[in-house]
């Protein structure tokens, strides 16, 4: 077995049968005496949206990652979560569509819709600096809330 499908093997057993994990990558790469970057290769190749997961880094702090769980399938939600990782920004009409989408095929209630649209919204984020990222970044945290197990 390689290092790389061993360091997958050891974050699968922590995870076990839990949705998330957090971890800190740099004690993995001195568990495995191995550079950050290989953890970050194993995490981009062997966790990635296609195969279940969703990783957040958070910056400093020894470089932690935190690994969730996500509910599998090509269905719209995990469609819209592939569609978004491919862009910077969201813009407010487009995020509208893409929440009718999910109310359309019954993915999300009447009364989420209307959450998330006020969540997304112009108004919502008046006043805040880059609002496209922000919205991204809100919708984005939506989608995988809706795709916990």
């Amino acid at each position: 077995m390689n290092i790389s499908s061993e360091i997958e093997q050891f974050i699968l057993s922590v995870l076990g049968s839990g949705d998330e994990i957090t971890l800190s990558r740099n004690e993995l790469a001195q568990y495995f005496s191995v550079a950050p970057s290989q953890i970050n290769y194993v995490l981009s190749t062997r966790f990635t949206l296609s195969r279940g997961f969703i990783v957040k880094s958070k910056r400093g702090g020894g470089g932690g990652i935190t690994l969730v769980r996500i509910a599998g399938g090509e269905d719209l939600v995990s469609g819209q979560l592939k569609e978004l990782s491919e862009t910077d920004i969201l813009p407010e009409n487009r995020a509208r569509d893409m929440v009718e989408r999910l109310a359309e095929a019954k993915a999300i209630t009447e009364r989420e819709r209307a959450v998330i649209l006020a969540g997304v919204s112009d108004k919502a984020l008046e006043g805040a600096e880059e609002s496209g990222r922000l919205r991204r970044n809100i919708y984005i945290e939506i989608l995988i809330a809706l795709m916990r197990k």
